[in-house]
């Protein structure tokens, strides 16, 4: 089985890193996890922001169970990130630019990068106490001991690098 435990702001973006291969190192992880046929499942303890947290083990390549705890925060973007950039005409031109960020920042989180709103839209199966992990994760375990997947000719594909 694979779980996996997710805190992660995301992919550091600069051309440094896309010279140092990001984008094709993450590609892999990708495709290695997309290809499991064994139990999957993950656990949102902070941060899961963009692309690295699809690449963590997201319902989008295919986990088994994804849980969160209370305190996650899932989105595009991290709060402060998106603020900046969705509203920052509107900061800009403010008479307090630093409460109407904040105040952008707490809306962002409330709305969009919470557990309880990525459990209502299906990318997170439970939202979970922390002190619920171990049996959590232990029933999951043992839900899908005898997992299989049915329609692969063959164990590994080719990845396509």
């Amino acid at each position: 089985p694979i779980i996996s435990l997710v805190d992660v702001p995301g992919y550091m973006p600069g051309t440094e890193q896309e010279y140092g291969g990001v984008i094709r190192h993450g590609a892999k992880v990708l495709y290695a996890y997309s290809e499991a046929t064994v139990p999957k499942i993950t656990l949102i303890m902070r941060k899961a922001y963009g692309g690295a947290y699809i690449a963590m083990g997201s319902r989008s390549v295919r986990a088994d169970l994804v849980y969160a705890w209370p305190i996650a925060e899932i989105a595009v973007m991290g709060p402060e990130g998106a603020a900046n950039v969705i509203y920052r005409k509107e900061i800009k031109a403010a008479d307090d630019p630093d409460k109407l960020r904040q105040d952008k920042i707490d809306e962002y989180k409330d709305n969009f990068a919470n557990p309880y709103i990525a459990a209502k839209r299906g990318m997170v199966n439970d939202v979970i106490k922390m002190e619920e992990t171990r049996a959590k994760l232990i029933n999951g375990l043992e839900m899908m001991s005898n997992k299989r997947e049915n329609g692969q000719d063959k164990k590994h594909g080719n990845i396509p690098l």
